[in-house]
């Protein structure tokens, strides 16, 4: 076997070895990222606090539910609990630790969240009552559209008499 015969046959097992490593590579690249994207859940539990302690770290507080809010679902054989979802999260009302934030700067500070189901118009109406709500007038309503997937921009119906209306779920503050 000549000089130029072993060159060529050590250039292809070279470039041979160089493919295999770039193949481990994507793939090490592949997997890394699928580990880093990979959804978790985290179990937290709120370590006991003095009142002044709490105000000073709200902003990182993690709010357990049973503890600190209440969610109910009702009435789920009329309308289905992604759907409730969907239109809670067009209000941006899906966010615990902002609705228990109690700063008018950065915080929705709620009291109650209640949601009404209109089936003839396709509609949830969402009454909101911030904290130190008076009897049961809410504080602002939100009309999601079912149809339209989106708040309507006129605000449709957001007069509309909710109280013959299926409450189909609530938010509660549980704690002061």
């Amino acid at each position: 076997m000549s000089d130029n015969q072993k060159n060529a046959r050590n250039k292809k097992v070279l470039y041979g070895i160089i493919a295999l490593l770039g193949v481990v590579i994507v793939v090490l690249g592949i997997y890394v990222y699928n580990l880093s994207n990979r959804s978790t859940t985290t179990i937290v539990t709120a370590p006991t606090k003095s009142a002044s302690s709490e105000k000073a770290s709200s902003s990182t507080k993690k709010y357990v539910e049973g503890k600190d809010y209440k969610i109910t679902y009702s009435n789920t054989n009329l309308i289905d609990k992604a759907t409730i979802q969907k239109g809670l999260k067009a209000s941006y009302l899906t966010d615990n630790n902002d609705l228990m934030n109690t700063d008018e700067q950065t915080g929705s500070n709620m009291a109650k969240i209640e949601v009404y189901y209109n089936k003839d118009k396709n509609l949830l109406v969402e009454r909101l009552f911030k904290n130190g709500y008076q009897g049961n007038q809410d504080s602002a309503r939100v009309v999601y559209d079912i149809s339209q997937g989106k708040i309507p921009d006129n605000g449709a119906d957001t007069d509309s008499h909710y109280l013959d209306l299926p409450l189909v779920y609530t938010w509660e503050k549980l704690t002061k």
